[in-house]
């Protein structure tokens, strides 16, 4: 069962950041470019620092990520 989108998930919010449950960004051209996708974001719901707390809008995943470690 999917969990619920998070109160504070807003479009306005969004990062770029692959979903580690679902990956839905895999396989698309301009994801893979490393380029703004308007199919292929997550919310971001609060960050703290360089970490970023975030959920996918396709699979409803939270998790956190640490931008220090992007390539």
């Amino acid at each position: 069962m999917a969990m619920p989108l998070d109160p504070f998930a807003d479009i306005a919010r969004r990062a770029w950041i692959d979903c580690p449950e679902c990956a839905h960004m895999s396989g698309c051209a301009t994801c893979s470019q490393q380029r703004t996708c308007t199919e292929h974001w997550q919310y971001l719901l609060s960050n703290r620092g360089t970490v970023v707390n975030l959920q996918c809008p396709t699979c409803t995943h939270l998790w956190s990520y640490d931008t220090r470690s992007m390539n």
